[in-house]
């Protein structure tokens, strides 16, 4: 994500609307602290900001399907984990 002044976007702002129109984000400061973020339109929905995330590679998709977890056993321990708990914290 860019981040620019207000008075760089109020200089330069057709310059920044065809970088956001591209799929660009900006972010916006106002004496140094953040004040807006320009995004393109549309990227409200949770399905366009994943999107987002995995175009700026800070999101990678999953892959199968996890649900099938659910479907398989759970995990049989040789002890009982209260046991188990117990005998630790006694060491």
């Amino acid at each position: 994500m860019k981040v620019i002044t207000i008075s760089e976007l109020r200089k330069y702002l057709s310059r920044y609307v065809r970088e956001v129109r591209r799929g660009g984000e900006l972010q916006v400061l106002h004496r140094g602290t953040p004040v807006a973020r320009l995004v393109p339109v549309g990227e409200d929905n949770r399905h366009g900001v994943r999107e987002r995330l995995i175009r700026q590679g800070l999101l990678k998709p999953g892959k199968g399907n996890a649900a099938a977890i659910l479907d398989e056993p759970p995990l049989v321990l040789p002890t009982n984990i209260l046991d188990a708990l117990a005998e630790d914290r006694n060491d």
